[in-house]
């Protein structure tokens, strides 16, 4: 299922018309529209602004090629959001949305960053880098973390993760609550 369907899907099982989500999140209906018929890519920024209007995680965007309904979650089956043209992505490491903490695999080329300005969610994070570097930014304060790297954090404080090396860094993030 593409995120335009995931998006459309959602807000239809709401019954919210796509006027109502425009109004909620403060973008317009035409590109609403265009989300959904995979038209346009939204941003990360976007996707959140979505999700809070709908009450519903970032990661209900995510593909769902396959329900992992038991405690295993092979790695083909990885519920994941990768925006067309994005140098993101994530995949969904826990097996659904419903249990006390989530994990997430995230990936940034070099250059890349988690969003366009800093944002915050609920619950709290922690995160271990693999391979490269990549600079916090949490609540205005500047942490530069390398790999084997990790850091803890409470998820409504305002935060970006910017890759400022040379190579993909993989970062895996516990959040608790879910709030991605």
């Amino acid at each position: 299922m593409t995120l335009g369907e995931c998006l459309r899907e959602i807000r239809e099982g709401k019954e919210m018309t796509i006027a109502d989500l425009a109004k909620l999140t403060g973008m317009t209906s035409s590109h609403i529209s265009q989300i959904e018929r995979d038209l346009a890519s939204p941003s990360v920024s976007s996707l959140r602004k979505l999700a809070a209007a709908l009450n519903v995680p970032v990661s209900s965007f995510f593909s769902h090629e396959e329900q992992n309904s038991g405690a295993v979650v092979r790695k083909d089956h990885r519920k994941k959001l990768k925006l067309p043209g994005a140098h993101t992505s994530y995949e969904l490491l826990s097996p659904d949305f419903t249990k006390t903490v989530q994990m997430l695999l995230t990936r940034l080329e070099p250059g890349a960053h988690s969003s366009e300005e800093p944002m915050g969610h609920g619950g709290e994070e922690c995160a271990y880098i693999i391979g490269g570097t990549v600079k916090f930014i949490i609540g205005g304060e500047k942490y530069t973390l390398h790999d084997g790297d990790s850091i803890y954090y409470k998820g409504q404080h305002p935060h970006k993760i910017i890759n400022v090396g040379d190579s993909v860094v993989t970062i895996i993030s516990a959040i608790s609550p879910p709030g991605f």
